[in-house]
């Protein structure tokens, strides 16, 4: 057993996924024993891992890589069961990663130090062929957030002459997602991409370091400890649901994108004021998403959180009225999901004390309304409007769109009062 499933047990820690190299026997006896036993399939012949199918298990045999092209998957890969635990180690990306336990007799392995390492808390690259994948620089931010860990200065040195080489967007999600999923200090992880240099493939994030703040409003600093500081809190209040957390999580990382465009010093106030900063954050955000994320679906639902971050605020201090809240509602989706944004965004201002009420009245009025965790449903529908008549066409939307307005506002609350207001108020009579 080797990776991420030794290091795990070591930190007493479940590990869901198990990796299992074979040492000493040839590719094709290999498939043949554990063809016997389970169903597999073999991910790539010159790589000779066998996925077993059904459970969380991967067997493989030590390989060779030499580097051929750019990117991580630039390599020339040759499966070589007579490699030494020693030898097949240095393919490895960091030392607390690179340590092996034999399942059958619990004899640790470990040629590079990956214990004294993991006692240490210190992440620290495993050999010189490091350099050969780009995707170690950002597994190696999400490991110091999911750990706790400090990076040795020599892998931070060898990480700051690695490029992005075209990285695709699918395979850097993994690693943003592991980050805000499972990291414990979130903010190390962004510390540490500034620390290789790794920011500056990253721009938005980089206009964020020296993006000055209010120190009334924000005694933490500037934008970029501001955005650190948002980032644990929302850690410390993640729920367990996976897409949720990733998406507000997301939200959190983006929301003050906006700030390095807006921000100025008004010599009437004499303060530093970011006006807009919510909505002109859109643009820097979808940038940045999209660079680091596959799912385009998971962007859409992010922004409308990024741009109405403020918003609860305003709706509290004017007590806005329903129609207020079923519209935010609708923009955003799921209110709850802004709340927790605007929650995290508030404690990431120590040593404030978060400011509750605010927050705690809209989702009350949110759950009220029955909007909390989803928009408003359409009442009146197309089939409504072909069951009065109606044929198909450019009318249709218009008047679906004014009756989901009226909705918003109240004028109407069932689908038999939708149905009502259509046939007097929605421009039945026009229509037909």
């Amino acid at each position: 057993m080797v990776g991420g499933c030794v290091r795990d047990r070591l930190l007493g820690v479940e590990s869901k996924d198990i990796d299992i190299e074979v040492f000493g026997i040839p590719a094709e006896r290999l498939e043949r024993i554990v063809g016997e036993r389970h169903p597999y399939s073999l991910c790539g012949v010159s790589f000779g891992v066998l996925k077993l199918k059904n459970v969380d298990i991967d067997v493989s045999l030590p390989r060779r890589e030499s580097k051929s092209g750019i990117g991580h998957r630039g390599f020339s890969v040759l499966s070589d069961p007579s490699l030494s635990v020693a030898e097949a180690s240095l393919r490895r990306d960091f030392t607390i990663n690179a340590i092996y336990l034999d399942p059958l007799t619990d004899e640790v392995i470990d040629p590079n130090g990956g214990i004294a390492d993991l006692k240490a808390k210190v992440l620290r690259h495993v050999s010189p062929k490091f350099v050969e994948d780009p995707l170690r620089v950002l597994r190696g931010m999400q490991f110091v957030a999911r750990f706790d860990l400090e990076p040795a200065p020599e892998t931070i040195q060898i990480c700051r002459g690695i490029g992005l080489e075209g990285l695709a967007a699918e395979r850097m999600e993994e690693e943003w997602t592991k980050l805000l999923l499972k990291g414990v200090r979130i903010s190390k992880g962004l510390e540490f991409l500034r620390s290789t240099g790794w920011i500056s493939f990253y721009p938005q994030l980089e206009a964020l370091v020296g993006c000055r703040q209010d120190p009334k409003w924000h005694p933490e600093g500037d934008v970029w400890e501001h955005t650190k500081c948002c980032l644990d809190a929302f850690a410390e209040r993640r729920t367990g649901d996976s897409h949720e957390d990733l998406v507000v999580g997301l939200a959190v990382l983006c929301h003050d994108l906006g700030k390095p465009k807006c921000s100025f010093f008004d010599r009437s106030v004499g303060r530093i004021r970011s006006l807009g900063h919510d909505e002109q954050g859109v643009a820097p955000a979808r940038a940045f998403l999209e660079g680091i994320l596959g799912e385009r679906a998971l962007i859409d639902e992010v922004l409308p959180l990024v741009e109405c971050h403020m918003r609860p605020y305003a709706l509290w201090k004017s007590k806005a009225r329903e129609g207020a809240i079923r519209r935010l509602s609708a923009k955003v989706k799921r209110i709850d999901r802004l709340v927790r944004v605007c929650t995290a965004d508030d404690a990431g201002r120590p040593p404030f004390k978060a400011e509750t009420e605010p927050l705690e009245w809209l989702l009350a009025e949110a759950k009220r309304l029955e909007v909390a965790d989803s928009a408003p449903k359409p009442l009146l529908m197309g089939r409504d409007l072909l069951a009065a008549g109606m044929r198909p066409g450019p009318e249709f939307g218009r008047i679906l769109a004014k009756a989901y307005e009226a909705q918003l506002d109240g004028v109407f609350t069932d689908r038999e009062g939708a149905i009502d207001w259509f046939r007097h108020d929605g421009g039945y009579r026009k229509a037909t």
